[in-house]
């Protein structure tokens, strides 16, 4: 387990958390494709200089990538990847973290990723709200995953005592 990729079925899921964990129990680079993925005033990269930014990390040798952004790089993370580790946490575990951290974020005015920041105005709005985009695409990627991901090598965790279980399981640094 040297190249990594953590998907979820909604923001919440812990994509990020479980994956630095992994990352640094395996003692391997973590990356989070949002940050590649979101320039400055959430200005989107093109097709070809995302995939751009991408297809060198997953060539390389080892790594934990959090997120896959199949809708623009296909299979190009999955593809790379000795193991999907997909969240799949019930929706009365994420959606109360999600809310707890747009919340949090929006306060605190966190840093994201290269400058941004989420605002009130687009965490209560339907089309910008991270919440709202969850639950718009939270049960169709639940039907959808299992056929999509059913060429992948998957690791499916369904609680978060699963998730403990897997991250504590995992091989410590540089061990095979």
């Amino acid at each position: 387990m040297r190249r990594v990729v953590i998907i979820s079925t909604a923001s919440g899921n812990g994509k990020t958390t479980v994956g630095r964990a992994l990352a640094d129990r395996l003692d391997v680079p973590f990356y989070e494709l949002d940050a590649l993925h979101h320039g400055p005033n959430w200005a989107e990269p093109t097709l070809e200089d995302f995939r751009a930014r991408v297809e060198p990390l997953v060539q390389s040798d080892a790594w934990v990538i959090d997120g896959a952004y199949r809708g623009k790089l296909g299979d190009l993370v999955l593809a790379g990847a000795d193991l999907v580790v997909w969240l799949d946490l019930p929706l009365r575990v994420w959606l109360p973290r999600l809310v707890r951290r747009t919340a949090s974020r929006v306060i605190r005015r966190e840093e994201l990723w290269n400058g941004n920041r989420e605002r009130l105005r687009d965490a209560l709005h339907p089309q910008n709200s991270v919440v709202f985009f969850a639950l718009r695409h939270y049960r169709e990627r639940r039907q959808k995953y299992p056929s999509e991901l059913a060429s992948f090598p998957v690791v499916r965790l369904r609680t978060t005592a699963e998730v403990d279980d897997f991250l504590r399981s995992a091989p410590r640094r540089g061990a095979k």
